[in-house]
C-alpha cells in the first residue's frame, strides 16, 4: 500500500528559472546599496553556475558542493573581500545578503494545479514530503501546510542522484520503498534516484521542458492535475512490490 508521496520542489511545482532571475535582481540591488565596492568590481554572473569564481571555489572547497547555499555565501564573501572590505565585513555583508536573496528566492509562482493537487493527496490521506537539491524551504511557500516534512542536499550532506535523501524519507516516515511514490521532473535526480532506490516514480514532464532522453519513469504527466489518478493507480499495484 502507498502511503507516502515525495516531491522535487525547483521545476516540479514552480519555475525555478524565474524565481532566481528577480532573486538575484534584488540581491544586486541590495549590494549596490550596502557594498557598493563590491557590484563596482563585479557582475551578477560571477555567481552563477558555470562562472570562473565558482570554479575556483569548489575547487578549493569541494566539500561544499553539495550546498547551494554555502556556494552562494561563500561567493559573496570571497568578492567583498576582493573588494576591499575588512574580514568581519566580508563575513557581515555576505549574510546579510544571502538574507536578501532568500527572502525573494521563496516568492515562487506555483504551476497550475499545483496546490489544488496537493490538497487532494492530503485528503486522502497520503504523507506528503519534499526532497530537494535546491535551498527552498517549502514551509516559506503558500503550500507549506500541505507538508509533513522536507530534506534537501544542504542538511543531508548529499545531493540527488545520492540515495540519501531517499533514505531519509524512509526513515522519517518508517516505510519501506515500495510504499513511497517520489515524484519530480529530472529524469535523473528524481525518476532513476527514486528508481534505483526502490521508491516508485512519476516524471513531471510539463509543456516546455525540454530533456535529451525521456525519463524510465513509472508513470508520467504533463499537467499536475493528474498526479492523484496516477498515485491511485500505482497504489493498485503496489501491493505486488515488495522489498526487504
Amino acid at each position: 500500500m502507498i502511503k507516502c508521496v515525495t516531491f522535487d520542489l525547483d521545476d516540479t511545482l514552480w519555475a525555478v528559472d524565474p524565481v532566481i532571475r528577480e532573486a538575484n535582481r534584488t540581491l544586486w540591488q541590495w549590494l549596490d546599496d550596502n557594498a557598493p565596492l563590491f557590484t563596482a568590481g563585479h557582475q551578477l554572473t560571477d555567481m552563477a553556475e558555470g562562472s570562473a569564481l565558482r570554479r575556483e571555489l569548489l575547487e578549493e572547497m569541494p566539500e561544499i558542493a553539495h550546498s547551494v547555499s554555502l556556494i552562494r555565501i561563500k561567493l559573496l564573501e570571497r568578492g567583498c573581500l576582493a573588494a576591499g572590505y575588512t574580514a568581519t565585513e566580508a563575513i557581515i555583508l555576505a549574510e546579510r545578503a544571502f538574507e536578501v536573496f532568500m527572502q525573494a528566492r521563496h516568492q515562487v509562482e506555483l504551476f497550475e494545479h499545483a496546490q489544488a493537487m496537493l490538497e487532494q493527496l492530503r485528503r486522502e490521506g497520503y504523507i506528503i514530503g519534499a526532497l530537494s537539491n535546491g535551498n527552498a524551504d517549502v514551509g516559506q511557500t503558500l503550500l507549506g501546510n500541505l507538508f509533513d516534512f522536507q530534506y534537501n542536499a544542504e542538511h543531508v550532506g548529499y545531493a540527488k542522484p545520492h540515495p540519501r535523501l531517499f533514505e531519509q524519507a524512509l526513515q522519517y516516515t518508517g516505510l519501506r520503498p515500495e510504499q513511497v511514490v517520489h515524484i519530480g521532473d529530472h529524469p535523473l535526480n528524481d525518476v532513476r534516484a527514486a528508481r534505483d532506490a526502490g521508491l516508485w516514480t512519476i516524471w513531471v514532464n510539463l509543456p516546455g521542458q525540454q530533456w535529451p532522453q525521456p525519463a524510465r519513469a513509472d508513470a508520467r504527466v504533463s499537467c499536475l492535475s493528474a498526479i492523484p489518478e496516477e498515485v491511485t493507480r500505482l497504489a493498485a499495484r503496489a501491493d505486488r512490490r515488495v522489498t526487504l
